[in-house]
């Protein structure tokens, strides 16, 4: 038995001239939504970063499969195929694109909260470091996540460790964001071979902070 030919019916046959027009509708109504809903977050939102990652992701969420969801469910109607292709695209720009710019700028903008990266220097971050017991090593640090304008003024640096063999040295009580500060740790004579944790936590009044954790592998 031979199997019969899919009927050609449930197949939308797109003509440009015609799919042309529906797709742009569909293409501006997402547009639209996106900017109707962005104009009632800000509105709604009083705060600069409460609710921001939402209204940044919840139109490219709800285009995107909605759109998809339209194109199947009617794919036997060009126009309203069209109208969801639209969507789709509408989803992805502007929608994503917009969607990335917002939280790009919470993030710089101290929203999205801080970091604290350990480096050699002029070399990549690191979390973990072999340091052998009466000596010390020598890291830079570096306040992420915030900027000076979004955090304008210092930052206290304080360093913490699970034992009192192994220390974290801070030259400077103070550093800005974006700024890079030493940060030495110190293991003393005689410390165990043994894997140590040490942290370094930079804060600027009680909701802004950036916290760094390093493993200190002790050998002989």
């Amino acid at each position: 038995m031979t199997a019969s030919p899919p009927d050609s019916s449930s197949f939308p046959v797109f003509r440009a001239r015609e799919a042309w027009p529906a797709f742009l509708l569909g293409w501006g109504l997402g547009a639209a939504l996106l900017f109707g809903v962005r104009f009632l977050g800000e509105a709604l939102l009083a705060g600069p970063c409460q609710g921001r990652t939402l209204i940044a992701l919840l139109v490219p969420l709800l285009l995107g499969p909605g759109g998809f969801a339209l194109a199947s469910l009617h794919r036997g109607s060009m126009r309203r195929a069209a109208i969801g292709l639209g969507l789709v695209v509408a989803s992805l720009f502007p929608a994503l694109y917009v969607g990335a710019s917002d939280i790009g700028k919470l993030r710089t903008g101290g929203c999205a909260g801080g970091y604290l990266v350990l480096t050699e220097p002029g070399k990549k971050s690191v979390s973990r470091v072999e340091i052998r017991g009466g000596s010390s090593h020598t890291l830079e640090g570096r306040i992420g996540g915030y900027t000076t304008t979004s955090h304008p003024g210092f930052f206290k640096l304080e360093g913490r460790s699970s034992t009192p063999l192994v220390r974290v040295v801070l030259p400077r009580t103070q550093a800005r964001a974006g700024e890079t500060f030493p940060v030495q740790i110190v293991v003393e004579p005689g410390t165990s071979i043994n894997l140590y944790t040490v942290n370094v936590l930079a804060t600027q009044g009680e909701h802004a902070g950036a916290p760094a954790a390093l493993e200190v592998d002790v050998r002989p």
